[in-house]
């Protein structure tokens, strides 16, 4: 685990020039216009951005509502210079690792994230996390595995998640280390939204998931239809906790 965490940070490290010119993915643009009507639909006054990278989301968010307080952590240094350089304060964009947030229970209106969880072992943590430090509502922008690929590849990925089979099939598809690395992306997990949500609605009563990148009609879903989708769960429940 180590030393992909450690290969995965050398990657954005060497390549932080040209993370924003990079990495213009359609579906988290969907997701935060998306996230922008929730945000005002709720009267969010406060947001962390969890991975925030350089600060896009963040420098979006400022821009649609200059009166909201907006923080964001990001473990590379490299990444947190050039949101410094591009404006972002050294006190709202600081190191920190989504996995051990560096802030108190229920502390921001909004915990939200783009992209980040499927460069994570453990998504379950970062996710425990979130719902922790959020008051209001939690957001997640991300990949969902099942839904990429061609139809019958998407029934077969459904199959074995749901017979519990997957994480083998990963382990044989990515020849034991459970990651796969490319120049375009770095580390990445094969990870869906949808692993997360029976523990998102442990702590939230309203949970919605729409599909930010639309791959066919499907009569179950975003679940095979979107190879990508935003998570948004709202109403904290009265006897909410902590995932583990």
């Amino acid at each position: 685990m180590a030393d992909a965490v450690k290969l995965q940070r050398g990657y954005y490290e060497a390549t932080a020039d040209n993370y924003d010119a990079a990495h213009i993915e359609r579906e988290h643009v969907v997701a935060l216009h998306l996230l922008a009507a929730f945000i005002s639909l709720n009267g969010v006054r406060s947001v962390l951005d969890v991975g925030a990278g350089t600060g896009r989301a963040m420098r979006f968010l400022r821009a649609r509502f200059p009166d909201l307080v907006i923080k964001g952590v990001e473990p590379v240094e490299a990444l947190r210079l050039r949101g410094h350089a591009q404006g972002i304060l050294k006190a709202d964009l600081v190191a920190g690792d989504g996995t051990a947030l560096p802030f108190g229970d229920q502390s921001f209106d909004l915990v939200c994230e783009f992209a980040v969880l499927h460069h994570v072992r453990r998504p379950k943590t970062v996710v425990a996390e979130m719902n922790r430090v959020a008051s209001k509502m939690i957001a997640i922008s991300d990949c969902n595995f099942m839904g990429q690929g061609p139809t019958w590849l998407r029934r077969i990925k459904v199959g074995l998640w749901g017979t519990g089979l997957w994480p083998l099939a990963n382990r044989v598809k990515t020849r034991g280390k459970g990651y796969m690395y490319s120049e375009g992306d770095g580390v990445a997990y094969s990870y869906s939204v949808f692993q997360n949500l029976g523990q998102v609605r442990t702590c939230w009563e309203d949970v919605q998931v729409i599909a930010t990148s639309p791959n066919g009609a499907s009569y179950i879903g975003a679940l095979t239809s979107a190879g990508h989708v935003l998570l948004v769960a709202q109403s904290r429940r009265a006897d909410s906790r902590r995932s583990r």
